[in-house]
């Protein structure tokens, strides 16, 4: 039992062991490259890890940690989506003036905090792995600590942050108050069995909203993102709209599933209500933004406002929509950071539409990609993108959730509006736009998103077998 616990947590011990060596390393002598390169061959050991684990699966550690097929493919969806925001930050950070190489530590303690959110299923677990993460995306977003913009968006995100975990914490407070479990199971069976105050549960769960809502930045906890965003590092913002988000709603997910939240009449209402706000004002917002990182932001907003849908489909059919959707959402978001955070240097931040205008005449390739992580983001077909959604309002006309469905269709014209108004921008005629040339790292970082938008969108069959088979949740 011991070994396979230990086998069980190869993937966190690497993660968790790789920023205490480089801190070793930095401590002796300063070269980014050595730490950029070790921080690349930590990442794809940690992932060649997850499939040692995969024959031992399903397995829990005491009741704090739980290996399951569901959690094991998010560890290697973070784990890949790690490596490309690495990939990403190599560049970006090449030009910065500042420090560089404990950059790659707090990275690494991030991801780690997101592992430990996807495998939580007991209430100390999930906090860990939620402070862990939030504390460092704080540093990573100040981490351009001579940027205004970056500082205050530190600022920002960890007062917010710090005021969604009480809510947090409390809320968990009150739920082991009233059922005296901390594990999700625990809370399940204590609810069922109807030995619980009411009111106690009720005020419990809300404030676990509020806090998780924060977290995702689904209205009305949502004012935070376009101005943190914005001030973060381009490859920080990429990490947060994918992988942290991503890791927080893998874990709502869990959460929700195993309370049997879609057959409770009261939390059909509230993330029927949170999901449908969400949408419009995701979208509505967007449309008058001129920066393409608050841009995104607000797209953000929407988009987790369509992966609450998932929520409400019950059973297998919803966990396998919001994975699907999750993957091509992490991989057209990060294409489309990407492409910014490959333009942008020391001196300029390459995050306006007047920024891209003219970009195909001068670089037709990082065009071409940057189209198609915007179709995607739009849901237009042979896009992953349009799959996904298409899978989301398949199975929720199945489940007769008609009022998320038209509003999902509806919010999907609006936002095809203001990524029409991006693309347009791209292929204008303009003698402003400077380019210097994209590293060969880069040019595969953009070759594996187009590849990955494009095989999605147009043969996402194997894919769905492969989720269908590798989904199931203990």
């Amino acid at each position: 039992m011991i070994k396979t616990d230990f086998l069980c947590l190869t993937p966190f011990m690497i993660v968790a062991i790789a920023p205490i060596l480089m801190m070793l390393t930095i401590a002796i002598t300063r070269n980014f490259k050595i730490i950029y390169g070790f921080s690349l061959l930590a990442f794809i050991i940690a992932l060649v890890s997850v499939f040692f684990i995969m024959p031992a699966v399903p397995y829990r550690i005491s009741q704090l940690l739980i290996f399951d097929d569901f959690s094991i493919l998010f560890i290697g969806i973070i784990i890949i989506a790690s490596i490309l925001v690495t990939v990403l930050s190599y560049g970006y950070l090449k030009s910065q003036e500042s420090e560089k190489e404990e950059y790659f530590i707090i990275l690494f303690v991030a991801s780690l905090g997101s592992l430990l959110l996807v495998s939580a299923c007991n209430f100390i677990t999930l906090f860990l792995g939620l402070e862990t993460l939030s504390i460092s995306l704080f540093i990573l977003i100040a981490y351009r600590r001579v940027k205004d913009h970056s500082i205050e968006a530190g600022v920002k995100y960890l007062i917010l942050a710090s005021v969604s975990s009480a809510f947090l914490l409390f809320g968990m407070g009150l739920i082991y108050a009233g059922t005296g479990f901390l594990e999700f199971k625990g809370i399940s069976m204590a609810i069922k069995l109807s030995a619980i105050s009411m009111p106690l549960l009720s005020a419990g769960f809300a404030m676990m909203l509020v806090g998780i809502g924060f977290k995702l930045a689904v209205v009305p906890f949502h004012m935070w993102t376009p101005d943190v965003y914005q001030g973060a590092p381009t490859p920080v913002a990429a990490y947060i709209a994918t992988i942290s988000k991503g890791a927080v709603m893998a874990l709502f997910i869990r959460f929700f599933y195993v309370l049997n939240g879609n057959q409770n009449q009261s939390f059909i209402y509230i993330i029927t209500i949170i999901a449908v706000l969400s949408m419009f004002i995701g979208n509505l917002l967007a449309i008058r933004q001129q920066n393409l990182k608050r841009i995104l932001a607000y797209s953000s907003i929407a988009n987790l406002g369509y992966l609450l849908v998932t929520l409400l489909i019950g059973n297998e059919n919803g966990i396998q929509a919001a994975i699907f959707y999750l993957i091509s959402y992490i991989i057209t978001t990060l294409g489309a950071f990407g492409v910014i955070s490959l333009l942008s240097n020391s001196g300029h931040e390459a995050d306006t539409i007047d920024d891209f205008k003219g970009l195909f005449w001068k670089q037709p390739w990082i065009a071409i990609v940057f189209t198609l992580a915007l179709l995607s983001l739009a849901g237009i077909p042979i896009t992953a993108g349009f799959m996904a959604k298409f899978y989301i309002i398949f199975r929720g006309i199945n489940s007769n959730l008609w009022l998320l469905v038209v509003s999902l269709i509806i919010n999907s014209v609006i936002g095809l509006y203001y990524y029409l108004r991006v693309i347009t921008a791209l292929y204008l005629q303009s003698d402003t736009i400077k380019i210097s040339s994209i590293s060969l790292t880069g040019n595969l970082f953009l070759a594996f998103i187009a590849i990955g938008i494009l095989w999605l969108g147009i043969f996402p069959e194997w894919f769905f077998h492969f989720i269908a088979r590798y989904s199931g949740m203990q």
